[in-house]
């Protein structure tokens, strides 16, 4: 029954996400055309290794060459004379769609496309004004720009790419390889984030360093987890028998050894196909402050992919599993996770958020006009708790990486809440207080009885207590 359940929802899936989308009918080139030839004729000589990368790629084999790729059209705002050719240097989603149709259409319907959308989050306030100045001017910016958001947030998740007056991209924005550019023709997304220029090799894309540019570090170790869990661990000792080079590359066909980030993400099983669409094998999105499902995040960017629910996304990540693992491992695997997620979420986040917004009116009330957001030191200790802490744990969790779930996810939460995030609430409580402000007297009582501990959940505390002391005496 449970069998049948998977692949009526994986059918589901293949029809919500595909059907839509015919196979693109290629015309592919019968030889290598004229342009590319002299583009060829030149560069081989003076870019050799783009001429050797290419030469090695499929791209090759198939006559798709420079031009094929970086044609431009005229009116296109990136579009520059180069020896007697209009071309675009960046190649764009929407010009990899002329060959990749399906895959490009999976791509930018989905959150991974949406990158760049960081620009207007606080974490990219972290890195223009808390954290930067705007001592980087260029055509495009003028006034200035944060070099500290260029050369970090902007190369994960992507600039907005700024066209200067003679055609040149402005240094700011350019070069940006970030998984959400926002490119000068409009689309969203970078194919070379993941398919590196100009060998675009599929054995690349496999491996879990590809991924790990980016979702590494202290809010988002997932590299660093992998390398600690038994998936990992068996890839690294066996990444000979990975079968990298493989057209179809089915998990439990043409490889067993171990998993990959594509594997479980990406890659095709016997029964389900290769997708784009990096988030629809992901139940639960483990960013936020508080827990929610990954389909309620597509529904904030209006992305067709909110139809496939939380609990289709789960059906499609266990048609992966089960090429590995039975149905009980993994059906317990999700009671251990999730029951991670509730713990986080019950214990730190729902009462964190309240206490944070409530400390922040206090603030606000006694500050006034004064106040600004990261300029105290509450803001960063609450920021840290969800934004590093609570997300290592969840991530840790959910890739079974034991390590970094206890030491470096519940234990800095505990750590950090009750040896910084309390005793802040309990100043700002005294601030408020001592205000001459009859708001922040106010908003500081309400926070003082919000800070108070539960006395039933104090004496059942106590109680196990005793009770370990007893057993180990």
């Amino acid at each position: 029954m449970k069998k049948l359940f998977l692949l009526l929802i994986t059918a589901c899936f293949l029809f919500a996400v595909t059907s839509a989308f015919a196979a693109t009918k290629m015309n592919l080139p019968k030889e290598i055309s004229e342009t590319t030839q002299e583009c060829i004729g030149c560069h081989k000589q003076t870019s050799v290794n783009i001429y050797q990368q290419w030469g090695m790629s499929k791209h090759f084999r198939a006559n798709i060459g420079c031009y094929e790729c970086h044609e431009a059209q005229k009116g296109d705002p990136d579009a520059i004379d180069h020896e007697g050719a209009l071309i675009s240097i960046i190649v764009s989603p929407k010009d990899c769609a002329r060959c990749h149709e399906k895959e490009v259409d999976e791509f930018v319907n989905s959150h991974h496309s949406k990158a760049g959308r960081i620009m207007g989050s606080l974490d990219n306030t972290l890195a223009e004004v808390v954290e930067g100045n705007r001592g980087m001017k260029t055509e495009g910016f003028p006034d200035g720009v944060s070099a500290a958001a260029v050369n970090g947030c902007w190369q994960c998740h992507g600039s907005i790419v700024k066209v200067n007056k003679d055609g040149s991209l402005d240094p700011a924005t350019w070069p940006n390889t970030g998984m959400g550019r926002v490119n000068p023709d409009g689309t969203e997304g970078s194919c070379t984030a993941c398919h590196q220029r100009h060998s675009f090799s599929a054995a690349q894309a496999r491996q879990p360093e590809n991924c790990g540019k980016c979702h590494m570090g202290p809010d988002h170790p997932q590299i660093e987890i992998f390398k600690e869990s038994k998936h990992g661990v068996n890839y690294y000792a066996n990444r000979e028998k990975m079968n990298l080079e493989s057209e179809k590359w089915i998990v439990g066909e043409d490889y067993f050894a171990a998993p990959t980030c594509a594997t479980c993400h990406m890659s095709a099983t016997n029964d389900m196909p290769v997708t784009h669409n990096i988030g629809l094998r992901i139940k639960w999105n483990n960013r936020p402050p508080r827990i929610k499902q990954a389909h309620e995040t597509d529904r904030k960017w209006g992305l067709a992919s909110a139809s496939i629910t939380g609990d289709m996304r789960k059906a499609n990540m266990i048609n992966v599993c089960v090429n590995c693992h039975n149905e009980k491992f993994i059906d317990a695997f999700y009671t251990q996770y999730e029951a991670q997620l509730e713990l986080y979420d019950k214990k730190w986040a729902e009462p964190g958020v309240k206490l944070y917004n409530k400390a922040s009116e206090v603030i606000k009330a006694v500050k006034g006009k004064k106040y600004a957001k990261f300029a105290q030191k509450i803001d960063y200790t609450w920021f840290e708790l969800w934004h590093h802490e609570g997300r290592r744990v969840r991530h840790a969790a959910s890739m079974q990486a034991p390590d970094y779930t206890q030491w470096h996810g519940n234990y800095d939460l505990a750590k950090n809440w009750y040896g910084e995030y309390v005793p802040e609430l309990e100043e700002v409580i005294e601030m408020g207080k001592h205000s001459d402000k009859s708001d922040a007297k106010k908003f500081a009582g309400e926070l003082e009885i919000m800070l108070a501990q539960d006395p039933a959940a104090k004496a059942d505390r106590a109680k196990r207590a005793k009770e370990f002391r007893d057993r180990y005496k």
